[in-house]
């Protein structure tokens, strides 16, 4: 497969965490949904015992958001849309869409009272800059993909996809979700597309950081991709697994921390 050009260097939001906060912390890639309740009954247990100031979610919260409407009682989404409003009445709460949840919309944040964050943003943490994104636009050589997400994060995709019933949704959602997950068990973890180096320094650097947050890969760990710049890759959550994954990545006044909640049970 031939490489694409490196992506042009995006508009960088910038955000500020207060100065009397003493950590924050990231999350992302926990694809929950109605099938996955141990992982969700963990979420919830996390956001009611955190102690970090902020919380930020850097994507693929959910396996699948099929528009804001699919928020109604008794519906999965709801006892989601539930939990995090309870968090973000406690401390604020940050959300950045990912491949799986970027239909997410407006009415849900305000529901929420949850803080959108573009993709990329800037958090400017005491003296720090930590560069956050998802990270499926750094992924530049997974071409197929690429083309894909050009596809459906247009206007007019969207519009089209939302004017559908909900069911249709649904069922629309569950043939790409199938698709990815086909394609997934065609290669083993170690050979999924990972992201550009070079790109991502090149992010870095237009944005004063030192340091890369991300997500989506599936890589837990931290990596120096050249001096003065360091990623640090999040993980999936997966508790119903037989080997269950959990981790948050926390950021204080002394640098990152990564705490393995599935080992604390």
């Amino acid at each position: 497969m031939t490489a694409s050009a490196p992506p042009r260097l995006p508009v960088f939001y910038e955000l500020g965490a207060r100065a009397e906060w003493r950590s924050v912390e990231f999350i992302s890639d926990l694809h929950l949904g109605a099938a996955t309740p141990a992982t969700t009954d963990a979420f919830e247990h996390y956001l009611e015992h955190s102690r970090a100031d902020a919380i930020y979610i850097l994507g693929d919260l959910f396996e699948a958001w099929i528009g804001d409407d699919a928020r109604q009682p008794g519906r999965f989404e709801q006892r989601a849309a539930d939990a995090l409003a309870e968090a973000a009445s406690r401390r604020q709460v940050g959300f950045m869409v990912g491949n799986r949840d970027f239909l997410l919309g407006v009415d849900m944040l305000q529901y929420c009272g949850v803080v959108a964050l573009p993709d990329p943003t800037v958090l400017d943490a005491w003296g720090q800059r930590v560069l956050l994104t998802h990270g499926d636009a750094l992924c530049i050589d997974d071409l197929p993909y690429q083309q894909f997400r050009h596809r459906v994060r247009s206007p007019s995709w969207r519009a089209e996809f939302l004017r559908q019933p909900l069911e249709r949704r649904e069922a629309l959602a569950r043939e790409m979700r199938d698709a990815s997950q086909a394609s997934q068990r065609d290669r083993s973890p170690s050979a999924w597309i990972d992201v550009d180096a070079a790109a991502a320094v090149a992010w870095m650097h237009a944005a004063g950081s030192g340091d890369l947050v991300h997500g989506h890969t599936h890589r837990p760990g931290s990596e120096v991709l050249a001096p003065g710049h360091t990623r640090h890759v999040l993980s999936d959550w997966e508790l119903e697994d037989a080997h269950p994954r959990a981790q948050v990545l926390r950021l204080t006044r002394d640098g990152f921390v990564r705490i393995d909640l599935a080992a604390a049970g």
